[in-house]
């Protein structure tokens, strides 16, 4: 072991998913076989474009639309950006998706016979503040069928998209909630060797965040690099 992997800077191959995994079948389709080749990146990859709330509007409340509430359970999922060394990332582009309440995303592809919720925003969008920290209001996302395997049930879950200064800098990942029975059956969920590093994408209870009478609360912290970063989608 180094010195950088003694300090906790260094990543664990463990913590994050391999790009094959057999028991999540589609990455058989898209997961490379031969060795990647570094392509040199020019500025337009690595500087642009500028995400900034002047140009990327934010939408933070996901569960009202035109002013009429969704469906669903409410909540607030809050939590904060963080490097390696526990320090805030700030000014970071956050975006999320999800599906319904009733377990259905409003996308043309998602042919679930489930209901869509006409004042649902399937997706929202903030950037980080200085402290890296970032808050949504949303509705708790419904499990679904999917076709990997005989009965096949996608736990409850938010997609994270996370933008750093250029299209070239983006992480993408998963938050799931405490105590969803189908975790345990979920091969994405499992794809993560490290049950440690599998801890990381489920969100904590925080009655704190919690506001009375309106929405429970969530607390989800996104380590980006490092031994404690989250796992993120290969």
């Amino acid at each position: 072991m180094n010195e950088t992997e003694a300090d906790g800077i260094a990543p664990s191959r463990s913590a994050q998913p391999p790009l094959s995994a057999p028991d999540y079948r589609s990455t058989a389709l898209r997961a490379p076989r031969e060795m990647p080749v570094a392509i040199p990146q020019t500025l337009t990859e690595t500087t642009g474009p500028v995400f900034e709330p002047s140009r990327f509007a934010p939408t933070d409340n996901l569960a009202v639309n035109d002013g009429h509430e969704a469906m669903g359970e409410r909540i607030i999922v809050t939590g904060r950006v963080l490097d390696e060394a526990g320090r805030p990332v700030p000014r970071s582009m956050v975006e999320i998706w999800q599906a319904n309440a009733a377990g259905r995303y409003n996308h043309k592809g998602d042919t679930h016979d489930a209901p869509l919720d006409p004042h649902f925003r399937g997706a929202g969008r903030v950037f980080t503040d200085d402290e890296g920290r970032y808050r949504f209001v949303t509705i708790k996302p419904g499990a679904y069928p999917w076709g990997n395997h005989a009965n096949a049930w996608r736990p409850n879950h938010i997609h994270f998209s996370l933008f750093g200064a250029g299209f070239a800098a983006r992480l993408i990942t998963q938050m799931y909630f405490p105590g969803d029975p189908l975790l345990e059956l979920d091969p994405i969920f499992h794809a993560v060797p490290d049950a440690a590093a599998r801890a990381r994408l489920v969100a904590a209870f925080d009655i704190g965040v919690t506001e009375p009478g309106r929405a429970l609360g969530y607390r989800f912290d996104i380590v980006l690099r490092g031994r404690a970063a989250t796992p993120m989608e290969g």
